[in-house]
């Protein structure tokens, strides 16, 4: 027999019937608060919805507007914390304090040295056969 079984036949009957009539109490009263909710909502949107038609042309503009702005503000803040988690990496960089990546960027500059490296050797070599044909 399972645990749960056990211990639901070891409950007696008057703890199992105000468990039921607590969680039917609480269902049926959010039941209601539910259906409240929704008429509540109908009857605003049908009271709304003529004011909404009527000031749209005004309405409409506004809210794309809010958008717009709402949207450059956003963008703004991100692109300031951005630059300030750069400068802050260059800032780490630049006194020594090795940041996340420099591993990389030091790999990366030494690979792009030694490949200006190859390309000047090379560009001498083939300057040097030009100038001897």
């Amino acid at each position: 027999m399972a645990e749960g079984q056990y211990q639901q036949q070891q409950q007696p009957k008057s703890y199992q019937a105000v468990k039921a009539a607590t969680a039917v109490t609480l269902g049926g009263s959010m039941l209601v608060l539910s259906g409240l909710t929704l008429a509540g909502t109908v009857v605003g949107l049908t009271l709304v919805t003529p004011l909404l038609v009527i000031f749209s042309p005004v309405l409409v503009p506004a809210i794309i507007a809010v958008c717009l702005i709402g949207a450059g503000f956003l963008s703004s803040g991100g692109f300031g914390v951005a630059a300030l988690s750069v400068l802050s990496w260059i800032y780490k960089y630049v006194t020594g304090k090795h940041p996340v990546g420099a591993d990389q960027l030091e790999q990366a500059r030494m690979a792009l040295t030694s490949k200006v490296r190859e390309i000047r050797e090379r560009a001498e070599h083939y300057g040097q056969q030009m100038t001897t044909t």
